[in-house]
Order: C-alpha cells, then sequence, then structure tokens
C-alpha cells in the first residue's frame, strides 16, 4: 500500500460527517500560554514531518483553550475496526509523535480520554457553507453507571431545549452529541459564531457551562 501524506488543512472538521463512526475527544494541561503554544507548535511538527498514520483516520484537529493553558484534541475515525487495526500496529507512530511532544513540552499533563460515537445533532438550519465557527464549545455530562438509553434520552431533551430557544440567534450554529462507548457520558461539540458570542450566551442566560475553544491545526490524509 503506497503511504499517504498528511496535509495540513485550515478547515475545521465537520462533526456530522457521515463516514465518521468513532470519535475520540481528549484535553491536556500544558500549564500556561507559553507552554501551550509551544505544546501546539510540538504537535504539529510531529504529525507533519511523518505519513499519515492509517487509512481509516480521518481528520485530526487540535484546540488552543480560551484558558491560555489545555490543548484539545478532536480525531474521526472511520470505525471501531480501523481504530483497533492502528492500535495493534507496531509501526502507527504514535509513541514517537508522544515521545517527541513530550521532550520539547516535558510535564504536559493528560487529562482525560473520551472515546466517542456521535448520536445526534442540532442545527440552526443555515447549513455550513460560508461559515467557519469561530470557536468551539466543549460540555460534558456524567452517569453514575453505563446508561445508554439515558445517554440518548438526555440528549433527545439538550436538542429538543435548542429548538425551543433562541441559540441560533445568539450564534450557535451548531451542537453535536456524542455518547462515550462506556455508556457513562455524553460530550457536546458544540460550534459557535465566536468566543465572545458564546459568553455573552451564557450571560443572557444567567449561568451554564462549557469550555471555549480556538482552532490551532488540523490535518488530513493526502487524496489518492
Amino acid at each position: 500500500m503506497p503511504t499517504t501524506t498528511t496535509l495540513s488543512t485550515g478547515t475545521l472538521p465537520d462533526p456530522a460527517r457521515a463516514d465518521g463512526g468513532l470519535t475520540f475527544i481528549s484535553t491536556w494541561s500544558a500549564g500556561s500560554p507559553e507552554r501551550q503554544r509551544a505544546t501546539l507548535e510540538a504537535i504539529a511538527k510531529a504529525w507533519e514531518t511523518r505519513p499519515w498514520p492509517h487509512e481509516g483516520l480521518l481528520s485530526y484537529t487540535v484546540y488552543a483553550g480560551s484558558d491560555g493553558s489545555t490543548v484539545l484534541h478532536h480525531s474521526q475515525w472511520r470505525d471501531e475496526e480501523a481504530y483497533q487495526d492502528f492500535f495493534a500496529s507496531t509501526g502507527n507512530g504514535r509513541d514517537a509523535r508522544n515521545a517527541e511532544i513530550d521532550a520539547a513540552v516535558p510535564g504536559i499533563e493528560r487529562l482525560g480520554l473520551n472515546k466517542t460515537r456521535r448520536y445526534r445533532s442540532w442545527t440552526d438550519g443555515r447549513g455550513r457553507e460560508g461559515r467557519e465557527p469561530g470557536a468551539i464549545v466543549i460540555a460534558g455530562v456524567d452517569f453514575d453507571a453505563p446508561d445508554p438509553e439515558g445517554q440518548r434520552a438526555w440528549s433527545d431533551r439538550a436538542a429538543e431545549a435548542l429548538d425551543s430557544a433562541p441559540a441560533g440567534d445568539l450564534g450557535l450554529y451548531a451542537a453535536h452529541f456524542h455518547v462515550s462507548t462506556d455508556g457513562r457520558r455524553v460530550v457536546t461539540y458544540a460550534e459557535w459564531e465566536s468566543e465572545r458570542a458564546h459568553v455573552d450566551a451564557l450571560a443572557s442566560a444567567g449561568g451554564g457551562a462549557g469550555d471555549r475553544y480556538r482552532f490551532a491545526y488540523g490535518f488530513v490524509p493526502s487524496k489518492a
């Protein structure tokens, strides 16, 4: 099989792409704005200088947290089988990439990894054409025990609430509800017009939750 080149892209991923069966969402803490920038640069170098890891990986994107410390990782896979094939391969490059990043910025803290599948999405109905989100907001809700039915029910209620609220008018483009494969969590990946739009929406609502991120680097495989 010919080697596939890793390409940089300035376009954010489509969380609702039809061929994406598995999504990993994880967070690192670098500790300061300077270390955050250095971490993002090290991640970009580790990816740009290597071939694409696996044909089942559809996209890999990293974001900078508005807190000046965190880094969000978002990777889309075709399915569980593709990921397991990658993970079992001794030449997948995962350890080498992480070692290079850790050597560049020692002491990065891995805060958590969510292995998920997108259950459903809510959109404002205006489409993605010409509207690149200026901010990504990540929020999560946890369950005491594995509860796939509860995950879906919570997501349905959240989507219904957005239908009855002026969320689109406040700058929310879309919200994508991801259920963790262990049945214990729902992670919402929300696309906002800007960080300011999200801040203003929370102020208008009298509170809320979610961590804000801005796009830093995106990578996709070269096309055959």
